[in-house]
């Protein structure tokens, strides 16, 4: 682990692999660290240089206060794109889940010189469902009140084990690590500034035509968060993209980490799509 500073905010970096093997960079997704990639790093190391960040705000990284950094889709793009500056890696691979494929996104698209190829997992850009608790979230003052003060363990689990990982696949220890990250003033004020970001998608959307880069679209087939008919909409709005169906829920990497790990392997050394 290393601490390397992005636009000015001091983000938690994992580091793992071949360092002189392509740069992959995974970037996670809402309410999570790099710790959702803790059963692919280890399969992605002897092939890969991989870089797996905590978005600012998120797990080890710096929390600042919303008046000081514009929590968002664009803030956490060139964030990523000043660590790939900051490690001189010329173009890198990057790998996004949800909010993190949203990241992606923005970045193919403002710094196409940065990014070699693009892996999205089940992006944010389309609108998606939300689960009760979360609306509830969005309701004015009242909502916010309820999310900085008493969304606890128990709601936490139940909003990934219902809208983010398969109904037989047990709840991975990761997320009550995730949780002890949030449960704090500075994380639970940084995630809510994050979540009100994350209800205009039309910026994503808008970008997602500008990607020039090619693209490998992951997805599962059972996701209720992002339902899989987003994906083939998805891939016919990006040029050069590719699509690869997985018989899980949100978090194909997470559920089929060794298929998941192989299909992106074989995307970038050719030998798929």
């Amino acid at each position: 682990m290393r601490d390397v500073t992005a636009q000015g905010v001091r983000m938690r970096v994992v580091e793992a692999g071949a360092g002189n093997g392509p740069p992959l960079v995974l970037v996670h997704g809402f309410l999570s660290t790099h710790l959702e990639f803790d059963e692919v790093i280890d399969l992605f190391a002897p092939h890969f240089h991989v870089i797996a960040p905590d978005l600012p705000g998120s797990g080890d990284s710096e929390k600042p206060s919303p008046t000081r950094y514009n929590y968002g889709v664009e803030a956490f793009a060139e964030a990523i794109a000043d660590l790939i500056s900051a490690y001189g890696l010329g173009r890198a691979l990057v790998v996004g889940h949800g909010l993190g494929g949203a990241v992606g996104i923005t970045l193919a698209a403002l710094h196409p010189e940065l990014v070699s190829r693009l892996i999205l997992v089940a992006p944010l850009c389309y609108a998606f469902q939300a689960d009760a608790i979360f609306k509830l979230h969005l309701i004015p003052i009242v909502g916010s009140v309820f999310f900085k003060q008493f969304f606890g363990l128990r709601a936490f689990r139940k909003h990934f084990r219902q809208w983010v990982y398969g109904a037989e696949f047990a709840l991975p220890a990761e997320v009550d690590q995730n949780y002890e990250a949030f449960n704090s003033p500075s994380g639970r004020e940084s995630a809510y500034a994050v979540l009100r970001s994350m209800l205009d998608t039309r910026p994503t959307v808008a970008r997602i035509t500008r990607i020039r880069r090619p693209t490998l679209v992951t997805w599962g087939r059972e996701d209720r968060m992002f339902p899989a008919h987003q994906a083939l909409k998805l891939v016919r709005e990006i040029p050069d993209a590719r699509l690869e169906l997985f018989d899980t829920a949100h978090a194909p990497h997470a559920e089929r980490p060794h298929d998941f790990v192989l299909v992106v392997r074989e995307y970038c050394e050719g030998k798929r799509g």
